[in-house]
Formats: structure tokens, C-alpha cells, sequence
């Protein structure tokens, strides 16, 4: 998902709050292509990503304008930002009106299935085993139901792991290295304590990990790696069809035709992923993700097997021979992102 073309590039000051409490300071606000990023205006280091889908504005016709990237579960904004630029303003109600557009609607599927009568009458007569259903539904759901599809399966694995981990510092270094790998297919990056043996794929590109994958590597490419692995397997295992035949067939028959799964429909599907085997891996793929991020295959293969003896396939091929081109993560933010557990 992109800004509108021409408003690329565009940057302003504005006074920032990233938390309740805390005091407001000026940074440098830059609209890229799919997140606001907010700088430090003396070191013009990136402090915060903002994704533009979750942007909301506080104050609609007031200025200065107050956005926030998203609430708390108490209601209150997570973060806030308070512009004056009118450049600035317009560009990201602009954009908030394209993103609001593109949102599915329950509206829009019963659409397709009212304009679609026969596809209907053939779902009900010709494809009424369940697995015929599930495949169907899995093929037209847009991106955005996949993605609050996967946050109703992350709810559910927090049962069995806990609530992901959240320091200030190390949600952004999540997002960051999210951001990083986002050409691959990875949309969020969450770190758990406990429940996830290793790294597990949910549907929307949300990959949940195990801390000990941060807290015991040297960088972040292990992590880095293991992101990547789960984006693979869902490129020939769509992480959604599981999820559907857990749901059940009026589960999935209620998405198909309102876009919005029953309450409770995902309750106890956590147990069920956790425990699955992982589908097998073709190291082609994988490996076409590693060189789509710039990013050296080795740090994985020895994290998965520390002798390489069963992923020899993944250093011999490596794109990058041991070493990739760029960091994956500044040092500020690994040292951020291994200590998202901290609190």
C-alpha cells in the first residue's frame, strides 16, 4: 500500500508525544510510502514509524491537527503528533480518505456474492464439502481481512504465550525490522515469552516469535531469518486455510458473505497451530526472500542447526556468501529489540 504519488517525499516539524506523560518534542515528520516516520531534528535518526493505515486524526477541522497511530486498550491514543503544516495536513487526510476507501466492507463481499448469483449457487450445490468452501474463501479474501483475520488469531495464541512483549523502544525496533522485511511479505513482528517454540506465521504477514530469538543471538538476522522462513511456508501453506477448518463451515461461510468471522469462532485454534507441524520449507523460495531484503541466509541456517549439517543447502546457496551487504537493524534498535521483554 502506497501514499498518493504526489505527495512523496513531503516533510515538515511537528511536536510529537509518545506517551501519555511524556512531554512533547519537535521532530522532523517525513510521509514515505506506506509510514510516517518521525526523526530527530538535530541527529536525524528515525524515532517512531507510523503505519498510515492505523492513522487516525483526534481533532477533525481543528489546528493544529492531532494524529495518533492507534489507542490503547483503554481508548486513549497510544501516541500523538501535533502539526500546523497545512501541506502536511491535507497530504495525510488525503491519504486517510484513500486508505478508508480501500478498508474491506461487510458490504463489498455480499456485493460480489449478489452480482456473482451462479458462483453462489455453485458454492452451495457443487462446492459444499468444507474444504472446497475454505479454499474458495481463502482465494478472494482481500489483504486487510487477512490481516484482522491474523489479529484474531494473535489474540488467541496470547492465551497459551502471553501478551506480546511491549517496551516503548522495543515495539518500534519490532516494527522497524517488520518494516525492513516488508518487501518479503512480513506485515508485524511480535515477541512473546513463552507458548511459541521457535517463530509461527499468522495470517496478514504477523509473525509471532519466541524472545530467546533476539535475547540469545548476536544481531538480528537469526530473527531476521526466521520471519522470513514463516513467509515462505505461507507462499505454499496459506496460513488462513487452517485457520478456516478450525472455524468451521457457517464460520466460513459468514466470512465469505460479510467479511467478518463470528465472535469465538478462533477460540482454541492456538493450541491446534501451536502444535502442528510446520510445513516443509523449499529452500528456493526461502532463499529468493533473503535476496529480495538484501540479507546473507547463513545467520538462519546456523540458528536452525548449529552444525549446518541440515541446512547446508541454505549456506552453500547463501546470495551473500556469510555476509550481508547492509545491517538489518541498526544497533540502537537491535539493543532495543532484545530488551522488549524487559518490563
Amino acid at each position: 500500500m502506497t501514499a498518493l504519488a504526489k505527495y512523496q517525499r513531503l516533510e515538515c516539524s511537528g511536536l510529537w508525544r509518545p506517551q501519555a506523560a511524556a512531554q512533547m518534542r519537535e521532530v522532523i515528520v517525513n510521509l514515505g510510502e506506506a509510514t510516517l516516520i518521525l526523526a530527530d531534528p538535530k541527529t536525524a535518526m528515525a524515532l517512531a514509524h507510523w503505519s498510515l493505515p492505523s492513522l487516525e486524526r483526534l481533532n477533525a477541522g481543528e489546528v493544529p491537527a492531532l494524529f495518533t497511530p492507534g489507542r490503547l486498550d483503554n481508548g486513549e491514543p497510544a501516541e500523538t503528533l501535533e502539526l500546523d503544516d497545512m501541506d502536511m495536513i491535507n497530504a495525510l487526510e488525503t491519504v486517510r480518505v484513500v486508505l478508508i476507501r480501500r478498508r474491506p466492507r461487510p458490504g463489498r463481499l455480499r456485493g460480489l456474492v449478489v452480482v456473482s448469483a451462479l458462483t453462489v449457487i455453485g458454492l452451495l450445490v457443487v462446492l459444499w464439502l468444507p474444504g472446497a468452501m475454505i479454499r474458495h474463501t481463502a482465494q478472494v479474501l482481500p489483504e486487510a481481512t487477512r490481516v484482522q483475520i491474523g489479529k484474531l488469531a494473535l489474540q488467541d495464541v496470547a492465551r497459551l504465550s502471553g501478551s506480546p512483549c511491549g517496551t516503548i523502544l522495543g515495539k518500534r525496533a519490532a516494527a522497524a525490522l517488520a518494516q525492513r522485511l516488508s518487501s518479503a511479505g512480513v506485515g508485524e513482528i511480535d515477541v512473546v515469552r513463552d507458548g511459541v517454540e521457535t517463530a509461527v506465521g499468522l495470517p496478514g504477514g504477523i509473525v509471532v516469535i519466541n524472545r530467546k530469538l533476539v535475547e540469545a543471538a548476536s544481531d538480528a538476522e537469526p530473527a531476521a531469518g526466521y520471519a522470513l522462513a514463516e513467509m515462505a511456508r505461507a507462499s505454499t501453506a496459506d496460513p488462513v486455510i487452517p485457520l478456516l477448518e478450525h472455524a468451521g463451515l457457517m464460520a466460513t461461510f459468514r466470512l465469505l458473505t460479510t467479511g467478518v468471522l463470528p465472535d469465538g469462532s478462533l477460540t482454541g485454534y492456538a493450541e491446534a497451530l501451536l502444535k502442528a507441524k510446520p510445513a516443509a520449507l523449499d529452500n528456493e523460495r526461502l532463499l529468493e526472500r533473503f535476496q529480495q531484503v538484501n540479507l546473507s541466509s547463513a545467520a538462519y541456517a546456523r540458528a536452525v542447526d548449529p552444525s549446518g549439517e541440515t541446512t547446508l543447502a541454505l549456506i552453500e546457496a547463501d546470495p551473500f556468501k556469510g555476509t550481508s551487504p547492509e545491517p538489518i537493524l541498526p544497533d540502537r534498535d537491535w539493543i532495543s529489540l532484545q530488551g522488549i521483554c524487559s518490563e
